[in-house]
This record gives structure tokens, C-alpha cells and sequence, in this order.
């Protein structure tokens, strides 16, 4: 079954209010015939989109492949958060490439996080980023241990921005019952992902990067120069930079391995008056809790609830996005229970095992970047900019992402479905119990 059309249709963005509220770029046209450029980039998503406009303004001839339409995957439909770290904790990575390699890797999060916000102001401004995440803890035992994770970033990486909550000063900033203490991250933010990947668009156009859209790569030789195919055009390039997440299928099969598509869903309420707005989150600050499939939240400019939460694990949708979203919702806040639901949506991102990005240099000239765990507004933006640099033979950062260890999925790419499913189910009951 195909990911890229099973749920969506061709060159069509899917029914979210992103797309309701985005202005779309005019399309661009199909790949035709025989090309040649310095960069062939597979991915129009933020790590795509990044990667070909830090290379266009190193000077590159940059082309961009995207079977359906810019920012059509996860980069154009997720709860756009923009968090501050890897996805592991500190004390994680610490312990899997030792303490100097964890705080590079922090450092890395901090640029991902800065560049972000610097390429949302200066290219799309109507994404609206705006700072502050709130950390909810939905178990009482989960709050000390947030506090003292605030205390060794502040300690051991000077990073000061993490303010403790305890359970009434969380529940004076998200009016949820559900919620026990946490912390607020003020150097995080949240801002419109549609409109950030279009506004990224836009600027590789204007730097001379040719889009393509429609124009699904069926193919990879890696080689010197590389060859892509799609169904109707053969690009020859000096390098190849995959981009692709959630939707590489197996174009390579090493990848596909470590990196498996999962979808998620996000529903949008009508409009909330001002009290009803204040019930929920006081203050334009994005929610995330700690639940393993995590539930997380923000105001839209027009004041409706975007809220996220629920996984699946086959190719399909469900048929009822709404009501499979609007259980956990109702959860969280019951004061909305029957709130009219005006908008729902789901989408694919990439996983890794053990959560971390997969970066890898699959050829001497072919390199690839995908599997952020629902944490890449940002990594993913700065993965174009260090593939960027990668292929400008400044490779030591890349590198720095590549060497942290992504196993692959028990059984590869053919297996790792009904084994993925067996652990989300039981991490789903240890949310519950």
C-alpha cells in the first residue's frame, strides 16, 4: 500500500485548518526529461526545503523533488512545537555517546531551535512564532523528576530558561484536572508549520532552486554522478540528499530499516470565546505532556483548540478522525466535552527506535536525514543546514548527528510493523495504568 496516497489525494494538501488558513503557493511543475544539477534533494519538508536553500546560497545548483505538494507531509500538518533538546534527555544521550558528545548535541538543539525562530521571521512571518512550551505531567511521580531535569540543564549546560511548576501553578496555566506540576520551557516555542514550510519554499525559489512537484523519485543509483528517476524525468547530480521521513518507502532499504512511518492526529475546535480560551491555557504558550503517545496542544490566532494526540500504526486512517481525537481531548478537558470539532486531519511522520534522528551518508555523495520522532520542526531544519554543509565538505556536525546509534527495527523493514504494534499497545496501557 502506498503512504503517499493511501490517505491523500494527488497534489492536494489534506483538510486541516493549516491548509484552510495557508495562502498555497502556485503548483510547480512536473520533473520532464533528461536534468542535471549539483544537489538533487528527495523531500520538499523542512529538512529538504532547509537543505536546498543553505545550499543555493553556498552557490550550489540545487533541485527539489516532491511527489505531492511542498510541506505535504508531516512538516505541513504537526502540532507545530519547536523544542528546545534532542528527543532524548540529557542523561540518555550522556550515557549512549558519553558527556562531551551530549552537550555537542545539546548545543545542536539550541542552534535548531534559534534558526528556526531566525528563518520564520525572515521568511514567514504569518507562521506567528511565539514562545513557551508548557511539560505537563500527567502522573504526580513525573514532577520531581521534570524539576530536577530543569536543575542539570541549568547546572550542567547553563541553560536557565525551565521554570518549575507545581501542580496549582500548572493548573493556573492549563486549566486540566489531568495534570499534576511540570515545567515551562520559555526558550521553546510553537508557531504555524504550514505556513513556516511554504515561507521556506518561497525563499529556495527566489535563491534559484528548482522545485519540482508531482514527481515521486522511483529510483536511486548511487553512483558518481548520482541518478534519479521519477516516471518522467532522469536527474544526474553530484550528490543526492534524501529527505523523505515518513514516506521513503524503500528507496532505500537501509533507512527504511531504521525509520518507520506511523501516523498521528490533530483536530481543531470552533472558535472559543475569551473565558472558554482562559479555561484551558492562560497565556499563548504550546502544551505537551508526558504520556508515552503524548498529548499536545496550542491556540490558533482565531482562538480555536488544536489538539493532538492518538497513533496508528497501519497504512489507512481511521475513517472518524474527530471522535478517535476527541476522546483523549475530552480527557484532558472535560469543560469541552462536545465542543464542535470544525477540523481534522492526520498525518506521517518517521520513527527510530530509540528516538533519535537517523542521519547517515549512504554513499560517498548520497546522504540522508529523517526519523525525528515528532521532535523535527527544528532538528529537521537545521538537518537540511547540516546536509548543506555536509555536501560543502564541512561534515564534522553531520557527522557529530550520524555517529549517535539508531538500530534497526527488529525483523528490517518487513517485520517491523506487527512488533512495533505489540510495544505501542503496551506503552499505551502503562499511560493508562
Amino acid at each position: 500500500m502506498d503512504l503517499l496516497t493511501v490517505n491523500d489525494q494527488p497534489r492536494s494538501y489534506p483538510p486541516s485548518y493549516y491548509a484552510q488558513m495557508a495562502t498555497p503557493l502556485p503548483p510547480f511543475d512536473t520533473a520532464r526529461g533528461a536534468l542535471s544539477c549539483d544537489v538533487c534533494v528527495v523531500g520538499a519538508g523542512f529538512t529538504g526545503l532547509s537543505a536546498a536553500l543553505h545550499l543555493a546560497e553556498r552557490g550550489f545548483d540545487v533541485i527539489v523533488l516532491e511527489a505531492q505538494r511542498v510541506g505535504f507531509g508531516a512538516s505541513g500538518r504537526n502540532g507545530g512545537q519547536v523544542g528546545m533538546g534532542q528527543r532524548l534527555d540529557q542523561d540518555a544521550l550522556e550515557g549512549m555517546v558519553g558527556k562531551d558528545a551530549a552537550r555537542a548535541l545539546w548545543d545542536l538543539s539550541l542552534e535548531s531551535v534559534a534558526l528556526t525562530r531566525e528563518l520564520a521571521e525572515k521568511h514567514a512571518p504569518e507562521a506567528g512564532f511565539a514562545p513557551g512550551i508548557i511539560h505537563a505531567a500527567h502522573k504526580p511521580r513525573y514532577v520531581p523528576e521534570a524539576h530536577a531535569y530543569a536543575e542539570k540543564l541549568a547546572r550542567d549546560y547553563g541553560y536557565d530558561q525551565i521554570q518549575p511548576l507545581n501542580r496549582d501553578e500548572l493548573r493556573s496555566m492549563v486549566g486540566s484536572p489531568a495534570y499534576h506540576g511540570g515545567d515551562i520551557d520559555h526558550g521553546a516555542g510553537h508557531l504555524d508549520p504550514l505556513r513556516y514550510g511554504l515561507g521556506l519554499a518561497r525563499a529556495a525559489q527566489a535563491a534559484g532552486v528548482r522545485i519540482f512537484e508531482g514527481s515521486r523519485v522511483n529510483s536511486l543509483t548511487k553512483a558518481d554522478p548520482a541518478r534519479v528517476e521519477t516516471e518522467a524525468a532522469q536527474i544526474t547530480a553530484r550528490y543526492v540528499a534524501l529527505a523523505c521521513n515518513g514516506y521513503l518507502g524503500r528507496l532505500d532499504p537501509g533507512v527504511a530499516s531504521r525509520v518507520m512511518p506511523i501516523n498521528n492526529f490533530i483536530t481543531a475546535t470552533r472558535p472559543l470565546s475569551p473565558d472558554e480560551r482562559t479555561a484551558v491555557i492562560r497565556g499563548n504558550h504550546a502544551v505537551a505532556d508526558t504520556k508515552f503517545v503524548v498529548n499536545y496542544f496550542r491556540f490558533s490566532p482565531d482562538n480555536r483548540l488544536l489538539f493532538g494526540g492518538t497513533e496508528s500504526y497501519g497504512y489507512r486512517f481511521p475513517a472518524n478522525i474527530k471522535a478517535k481525537v476527541r476522546r483523549p481531548l475530552e480527557q484532558i478537558f472535560p469543560q469541552l466535552k462536545g465542543v464542535e470539532l470544525t477540523h481534522a486531519w492526520g498525518g506521517t511522520l518517521g520513527i527510530s527506535m530509540n528516538r533519535m534522528p537517523h542521519f547517515a551518508r549512504l554513499a560517498g555523495n548520497v546522504l540522508s536525514a529523517s526519523g525525528y520522532s515528532g521532535h523535527g520542526v527544528a532538528m529537521a531544519t537545521l538537518g537540511g543546514k547540516l546536509m548543506a554543509e555536509a555536501i560543502s565538505g564541512q561534515a564534522e556536525r553531520f557527522d557529530l548527528m550520524a555517529n549517535v546509534p539508531t538500530p534497526a527495527f527488529p525483523g528490517g523493514a518487513s517485520l517491523r510493523w506487527p512488533l512495533l504494534v505489540t510495544a505501542m499497545l503496551w506503552f499505551s496501557l502503562r499511560d493508562k495504568f
